[in-house]
C-alpha cells in the first residue's frame, strides 16, 4: 500500500470529511478523492461510505493497522533523522504522569529541558516519531518484569525503578485501618476512573482476574493528568485510588493502605529510539539512570 494513499485515508476518517482533509493535507477535494479511489481499487473493497462519511467494516479493519504502520514509517523516518540534524538547544523528555516523581525532577538539568506531560499510552509515540527525545512510562507490573509497551518502533527501554503500590482512602473509610489490602477485597467498590493520571481501571481487572474480568466500577471519571487532582478526589470520598507509596502517602485527609497481593510494583521506564541516544539526550539520559 502507498503510504501516501493510506495517510488521506486515516485523516478523511478522522474529519469525517472529503473537504476538511483536503483543507489539512494541502491538497486539492478532487486529489483526496482520487486517493480514496486508488487505495480502495489497489485493496479491491469499499472502504467509505460517502453520505455521511463513514468506513465500511473493511475500512474499519484497515484503521486498526493503519495508525502502527503510519507510526512505524514515523518512527523509520524521526530515528535516521537524529544523525543528519545539527544538535538542539534543548532536549525534549515526555513522561507519563506517575513517571514524574522526587527523583526523576532531581535528574533533570537546570536548563535545556522540555518536560512534556502525556497519557501514558502517548508517551511511546512521541518518541517513535521524534517529537519527544527520551520517555519516561510507568506502569503496573509483576516484580521485576519489563512493562508491556506498544510495538511501535525499535525503541529501546531501561528499568529506572520500581516500588510498592498502596490505595488511597478516606480517613474514615471502613478499610483504613488494615494492615494491606488484596485487589481482591475492592472488587465491588467504587473506583476513580482516571485512565490517564492514575492506572486505568481495565489494568486492575486484568491483574485480579484476568483478561475480561469484571469488577472495579468507576464512581467518577477524571480526565486529565493531574495526579494531585486524583489524590483529592479519592480522599474526598469520590472513590478510591490504587496509586504508588511515595505518591499516595502524606494525602491530607486520607490514607494509604499498602497492596498485599497480588504482587505489583509501580515500574517506570527511560525509553529512546535505537541503541543509544544521540548527542545531549544522552547525558540527560544518563542522569536519569543514576
Amino acid at each position: 500500500m502507498d503510504p501516501h494513499l493510506l495517510r488521506t485515508y486515516v485523516t478523511v476518517v478522522r474529519l469525517a470529511s472529503f473537504s476538511e482533509a483536503a483543507r489539512a493535507l494541502g491538497y486539492t477535494q478532487s486529489a483526496v478523492s482520487q486517493h480514496i479511489a486508488a487505495l480502495e481499487g489497489d485493496l479491491g473493497t469499499p472502504l467509505l461510505g460517502r453520505r455521511p462519511v463513514v468506513p465500511t467494516p473493511a475500512g474499519t479493519r484497515l484503521l486498526e493497522h493503519a495508525g502502527p504502520l503510519l507510526l512505524r514509517l514515523d518512527a523509520a523516518r524521526a530515528d535516521l533523522a537524529r544523525f543528519a540534524a545539527a544538535p538542539r538547544g534543548t532536549v525534549t523528555l515526555a513522561a507519563s504522569p506517575l513517571a514524574v516523581h522526587p527523583r526523576t525532577l532531581a535528574a533533570l538539568p537546570a536548563a535545556g529541558v522540555t518536560l512534556r506531560t502525556l497519557p501514558r499510552d502517548e508517551v511511546p509515540a512521541a518518541v517513535a516519531d521524534g517529537s519527544a527525545d527520551l520517555g519516561l512510562v510507568d506502569g503496573l507490573a509483576a516484580p521485576s518484569d519489563p512493562l508491556r509497551l506498544p510495538d511501535v518502533a525499535p525503541l529501546t527501554a531501561v528499568r529506572l525503578a520500581e516500588e510498592p503500590l498502596a490505595v488511597l482512602l478516606p480517613a474514615g473509610h471502613p478499610l483504613a485501618g488494615r494492615g494491606a489490602l488484596r485487589l481482591a477485597d475492592l472488587v465491588d467498590a467504587r473506583w476513580l476512573d482516571a485512565p490517564h493520571a492514575g492506572f486505568p481501571l481495565d489494568r486492575l481487572r486484568a491483574a485480579h482476574d484476568g483478561p475480561g474480568g469484571h469488577g472495579f466500577r468507576a464512581a467518577l471519571r477524571h480526565e486529565g493528568t493531574d495526579v494531585r487532582t486524583l489524590a483529592a478526589l479519592a480522599a474526598a470520598g469520590h472513590g478510591l485510588a490504587l496509586l504508588p507509596a511515595s505518591v499516595a502517602a502524606g494525602v491530607p485527609d486520607a490514607v494509604a493502605v499498602p497492596l498485599g497481593s497480588p504482587r505489583l510494583v509501580h515500574r517506570t521506564e527511560l525509553l529512546h529510539l535505537g541503541g543509544e541516544p544521540l548527542r545531549q539526550a544522552a547525558e540527560l539520559a544518563r542522569r536519569l539512570r543514576a
